[in-house]
């Protein structure tokens, strides 16, 4: 994606306000509506159906076709865009018809149906009201559910004067009037009416319709044809189902209890006609495909972009193609082909909020990553990226270079503001540390004390640094060992561990990455162990949960990721299990927390923290505004997209420094690099401090005391 589109973006003060604004809105509202229901059990039941549907696509196909034409509707099952537009274009002219009028339709937006209509001498008029201000604008949607939000009144006005032929004021309720009076004709003239659908029910052949504004109704009830677009995927089997969907999709969508209008269609009216054109462009190679099947069970509430730090910068214009948002990334290759999805794939920061809010349970995340793979990569950078993982002394060797070339661009305090040679550029107004001296697996030596006379009692840790923390903050695995040691569990660092793989899987190299699983499996399961502790929510998320995936086809070595993904845990959730300090000891210093996304969301770990905290400061943690909200860091993310980065970043400083707290508390080496240099920036004394230095910090402290 273009920088000059981003910066024009970022740069969009309504835009950006228009997003923070709904960004901040949405999740009060959205509780309020999912009060008196569980959205866990909800997701769960669709999720099940909609994959259950997907699996027995060509026997449901069938069902609602015989059903719908049993009601009297003409039924169309088209293979290709091409086939729905040609076949819709003739139901129009076969109607002598030159006009239409239509309602939202994200489908009829996938194979663009206007301009098609339009070239073809067809005039259509969108009646959703946000439909028809882009549609004045010749712009697409830019949200699946608000496609005008990137509008304001001003603009919206200056359209309507435009349409209209005359001043339109930019007030809200003069401009409703304008649209009301202004479509009203098209209801009442227009011969044809087109609709999309939210579900298609099998087992009676009805289609079902959710809107807010009731032009639905009216597109469907005055026109003397209603030709209604639908996807495959729609399909379900009985209304259970639909309903379950129903339900959803105004909390998840919007923040509503209930939507308006819920408009359930099963043949045509008296003296009318229904067409109903049934879309596949893909869609049942896609339903049979083992490995992205399940995006198709999106039922298209748009809440993925809600929740997304990026599209809240950006916009949907740049984080989408025609379908936008985490969902939209993926379906972007199936529908419109990898030439429009390979750049926006790579916009995605990887925080899974759009996992955690799907509808549909939809892994979002991990099929952008599995789609990364598919992007084109030159052999070179292949065999480049894998040699560098595979070997720790080259990579050692590239980071010491690296180590003395640094050196001209760290100011007085050792810190670097300008990136050098080929990174380029300015940091985006954060300080960034310097790659250590020595990295930690140089310095550690195994056993780091003398035997204890207790070892063989006490359970046994083997500690899995990552990168960062190993060759740029070595203190922080230094805090880990000695902290774990303290709290009475035997650590040991495995001298043959290797990366987890993550930066590999990131650009889409999978064959590298499942050699770093192998690898890595074999280092950590040597040795007898109790535990594997991280202390980079990537690294566990890669090792708990990655390589089971990455290695499902490997006989060799699935059984034994499963074995090493029971063990992995964050040094929060261990140190939890024992450390007990009196409230006596207070630290008396005020700690905030801030959340890493792969470990509240990735991982579920979100109180284990808070009590360390807790126990080591005697007071409890003072949170803030959004604290498991991303950083703007996502590993190579904050250099490749800098500018997105560092406005991410920016919520979070405020945030942070709004709390008072002297510290800032953190369980990723990439959230302290972050919001450390971002602090450091505005010029913020408020530390930043991994909970394994601040645990070693204070047992250190106790142990003098003692003493």
């Amino acid at each position: 994606m273009s920088k000059k589109i981003i910066r024009q973006k970022i740069n969009d003060t309504f835009l950006r306000k228009a997003l923070a604004t709904f960004a901040t809105q949405y999740p009060v509202a959205r509780t309020r509506a999912f009060e008196g229901t569980d959205f866990e059990t909800l997701r769960e039941r669709i999720s099940s159906s909609r994959k259950a549907a997907l699996r027995e696509l060509p026997s449901l196909l069938e069902e609602f076709r015989t059903h719908a034409e049993k009601s009297g509707a003409t039924v169309y099952l088209c293979t290709t865009p091409q086939d729905a537009l040609a076949t819709i274009l003739k139901i129009i002219r076969d109607k002598d018809a030159d006009f239409v009028v239509k309602s939202k339709s994200m489908t009829s937006e996938e194979i663009r149906l206007n301009p098609y209509l339009e070239k073809a001498g067809i005039r259509t008029l969108e009646t959703d009201l946000g439909e028809w201000i882009i549609q004045l604008a010749g712009e697409r949607p830019s949200h699946m559910v608000l496609p005008a939000i990137h509008k304001n009144r001003e603009e919206v006005a200056d359209l309507f004067s435009r349409e209209t032929g005359h001043p339109c004021p930019p007030d809200i309720s003069s401009l409703v009037e304008t649209a009301r009076t202004t479509l009203r004709e098209g209801f009442l003239t227009a011969r044809v009416g087109i609709t999309g659908a939210n579900v298609a029910i099998a087992d009676s052949g009805t289609i079902c319709l959710v809107t807010n504004e009731g032009n639905a109704r009216l597109v469907t009830t005055l026109p003397e044809t209603h030709i209604a677009l639908i996807g495959l995927e729609k399909i379900v089997s009985t209304m259970t189902e639909a309903l379950d969907i129903i339900t959803m999709l105004p909390k998840n969508a919007t923040g509503q209890k209930i939507t308006s209008y819920v408009s359930f269609i099963k043949g045509p009216s008296t003296g009318k006609d229904l067409h109903i054109v049934l879309l596949d462009n893909g869609r049942r190679e896609l339903a049979n495909d083992p490995c992205f099947s399940e995006a198709l069970t999106c039922i298209k509430c748009g809440a993925c972009s809600n929740v997304c730090p990026v599209y809240e910068i950006v916009g949907g214009h740049v984080f989408g193609h025609i379908y936008v948002g985490g969902i939209g990334l993926v379906l972007t290759p199936f529908f419109h082909g990898n030439e429009n999805a390979r750049e926006i794939l790579g916009l995605c920061i990887g925080c899974r909020r759009c996992n955690e809010i799907c509808a549909a349970k939809i892994d979002i995340e991990g099929l952008i990553l599995d789609l990364r793979e598919r992007a084109t990569k030159l052999p070179a950078q292949k065999t480049l990226i894998g040699a560098f993982m595979k070997n720790r002394t080259m990579f050692h060797s590239a980071l010491r270079a690296a180590y003395f070339a640094q050196k001209p661009f760290q100011g007085k305090d050792g810190r670097i503001r300008h990136l050098p040679l080929v990174l380029s550029g300015d940091t985006a107004g954060r300080s960034l540390p310097p790659i250590a001296e020595q990295p930690f697996h140089a310095m550690v030596t195994t056993p780091v004390d003398p035997p204890n006379p207790e070892q063989g009692k006490r359970q046994k840790v083997l500690f899995f640094s990552g990168c960062l923390a190993d060759f740029v903050f070595p203190e922080i695995c230094r805090d880990t060992m000695e902290s774990l040691e303290m709290l009475g569990y035997d650590v040991s660092f495995p001298k043959g561990q290797l990366c987890c793989g993550i930066p590999a899987r990131y650009s889409g190299e999978m064959e590298i990455a499942r050699d770093m699983a192998r690898l890595n499996t074999e280092v950590l399961l040597q040795e007898q162990a109790d535990f594997v502790v991280t202390i980079c929510p990537t690294c566990t998320i890669s090792l708990k949960h990655d390589f089971p995936k990455l290695l499902a086809g490997d006989p060799d070595y699935h059984e034994k990721s499963l074995e090493l993904a029971a063990k992995v845990f964050n040094f929060t959730e261990l140190a939890a299990r024992k450390i007990k300090i009196p409230d006596k000891t207070t630290s008396g210093k005020a700690v905030t927390y801030h959340d890493a996304c792969h470990l509240r969301r990735g991982c579920g770990v979100y109180r284990e923290p808070r009590m360390v905290m807790e126990s080591i400061t005697g007071q409890p943690v003072v949170e803030m505004e959004g604290s498991d909200t991303c950083c703007g860091f996502g590993g190579s993310y904050a250099f490749k997209q800098q500018e997105i980065s560092g406005e991410i970043l920016k919520r979070k400083l405020y945030a942070v420094v709004a709390t008072g707290a002297d510290t800032v508390a953190v369980d990723c080496p990439g959230c302290k690099m972050q919001i450390e240099g971002g602090l450091e920036g505005i010029g913020s004394p408020v530390r930043v401090q991994h909970s394994a230095s601040l645990v070693a910090e204070r047992l250190r402290g106790l142990c003098e005391a003692k003493e």
